[in-house]
């Protein structure tokens, strides 16, 4: 049966009320309610979530709660954390929730309950992060790890570093952390520079050990540890694996108790709290990456819980498809006031766009209808002084995600206030403008006055929450997880397949043993043919 999510009642009603409501501006909903700055707000699990500058009404959010209940979100998120097998394309549970389960919970998948196996990894992953952290764990020569390399690619990467680089912070500064995950060798090259391969552990992420990515850089590191240390055994000493394939792990010269496993109701972009996170907890240790999980625990039980009106994540995906499909709005810009945060877009961007770049439906149709958004974004203030102008007088509508912290971690003042002071500011010229006749009122010269109007009206979210900590982290990317899990939900694609990814990757094979000469050009294309022969012109 075709999808039909534009043939239901609630996508009609919502499709009428964006014509009749389309050119009220937030200006005049803040005119015709004084009070919306309070009324538009939750206050949820230490998260102030402000979203009273949209471009909707009371009557718009109802019409998007009886979408979401038409779509049966609710019977959906129940079946996600019950375990049930909604990853329909490869026919496996989403468990990524059970990873910050507390260990008394209980979620059965074929009979199992996966919460106890979850600990048991947390368990092994804390007794090796302790051995690090403490220099018990030495090298092939006998001197104490002082480099880990975490080598991976889209999840087993982006979300190491994102992570890494916010809980800098609460990192072991002895310690040297360092990422590696384009197969191009400038990146292995760089990310070694001025290690001592004596001191230094390899952390390989790969659940199938097959990567391609992922293993040349790892093959890579083999070579460049061995012809320090010279000898094979060394392997044991500076190489662990983050992954299923026992057989290519050992056949790597990794020893197989050195293995953190993990499972296939596991999404790579849904990986950083499962054996994933090895780096992050060797990084800021055991304790503060258990707080860590505890965040993310509490923003699943938010929004397992809390009913869709006062629910963050439902509100945030239904504001998404509003403009998304409403207003055809392309992007979404998240736009972080804190440094540390540098990376997080950067992690969102394979949560969201891998999750709902999709045109196929769960049932196999074509849609007729836009589906995910790119985001992107920027730490403040630097974003100001890049891209905002675009973003206050282009021509494109970007909702805007902003995200703050009352208290910093480093007492420098003034600093935080003047950080924050420019967080809010932004979101108020972005909903409000300033018009012509205010423009004028100021001696502005009148040919200059077009170009000083803003016009205002666009839209934007704020998060406020006490400070950056392991804890917050993980509300925040949970926050984002199940957002992107409702907006799958809405359009009716599948959040937890990458299928379109394989495509390309299967013809790199083919011209990578072209280009190495193992097998002559393949018929392809003229293009492709024509810079085939450009590269082997060298």
């Amino acid at each position: 049966m075709k999808n039909g999510l534009t043939s239901l009642e609630s996508w009609k009603a919502l499709d009428k009320h964006y014509q009749e409501t389309r050119k009220t501006s937030i200006r005049e909903l803040f005119r015709q309610d004084p009070l919306r700055g309070n009324s538009l707000t939750l206050n949820a699990e230490g998260i102030y979530f402000d979203y009273s500058k949209h471009r909707i009404t009371g009557k718009t959010l109802g019409l998007l709660f009886k979408l979401a209940r038409e779509r049966n979100l609710e019977a959906r998120r129940a079946a996600m954390f019950s375990g049930e097998k909604i990853n329909t394309t490869e026919k496996r549970a989403v468990l990524h929730i059970a990873l910050r389960a507390p260990v008394e919970a209980s979620i059965v998948v074929d009979g199992v309950n996966v919460v106890e196996q979850v600990h048991e990894v947390l368990g092994k992953m804390q007794a090796f992060a302790e051995k690090v952290r403490s220099g018990q764990w030495t090298g092939h020569t006998g001197k104490p790890i002082r480099n880990i390399v975490n080598i991976g690619i889209g999840g087993s990467d982006l979300g190491p570093v994102m992570a890494f680089e916010a809980l800098r912070n609460y990192s072991m500064r002895e310690l040297t952390f360092r990422f590696v995950s384009n197969i191009d060798g400038s990146d292995f090259a760089e990310a070694v520079q001025g290690l001592d391969p004596a001191e230094t552990l390899f952390i390989v992420a790969s659940k199938t050990f097959t990567t391609l990515e992922t293993m040349t850089n790892a093959l890579t590191a083999r070579a460049w540890t061995l012809k320090a240390l010279g000898d094979e055994t060394a392997i044991q000493k500076h190489f662990v694996a983050l992954s299923t394939n026992e057989k290519e792990v050992a056949k790597f010269g990794i020893d197989t108790r050195n293995m953190f496993g993990f499972w296939d109701w596991v999404g790579g972009r849904y990986s950083m709290t499962s054996a994933i996170g090895l780096s992050t907890m060797i990084a800021i240790g055991p304790e503060h990456y258990r707080q860590m999980l505890h965040g993310f625990h509490k923003m699943d039980e938010h929004f397992r819980t809390a009913p869709l009106e006062k629910n963050i994540p439902v509100i945030m995906a239904l504001l998404t498809v509003w403009y998304n499909n409403f207003f055809n709005a392309q992007t979404q810009a998240v736009l972080p006031y804190e440094n540390y945060l540098k990376r997080f877009p950067a992690y969102l961007q394979q949560m969201t766009m891998e999750s709902t770049g999709k045109y196929i439906t769960l049932d196999g149709h074509k849609v007729d209808y836009q589906t995910g958004p790119i985001y992107w974004g920027e730490p403040g203030t630097n974003g100001q002084h890049s891209f905002y102008q675009l973003i206050h007088q282009g021509t494109k509508l970007i909702p805007c995600d902003f995200i703050g912290f009352k208290k910093s971690l480093h007492d420098l003042p003034p600093h935080q206030d003047y950080l924050m002071a420019n967080m809010i500011a932004q979101g108020e010229a972005l909903a409000f403008g300033k018009t012509a006749d205010e423009v004028a009122a100021e001696g502005v010269d009148e040919k200059l006055v077009p170009h000083k109007v803003f016009e205002g009206n666009r839209p934007s979210s704020t998060f406020l929450l006490d400070q950056l900590s392991p804890e917050n982290l993980g509300k925040l990317v949970a926050m984002y997880e199940h957002s992107v899990f409702v907006q799958g939900v809405i359009w009716g694609v599948n959040p937890f397949d990458q299928m379109g990814v394989e495509l390309g990757k299967v013809l790199a094979q083919n011209i990578i043993a072209e280009l190495q000469g193992e097998t002559k050009p393949s018929k392809h294309d003229s293009s492709t043919n024509a810079l085939i022969q450009a590269y082997l012109r060298k």
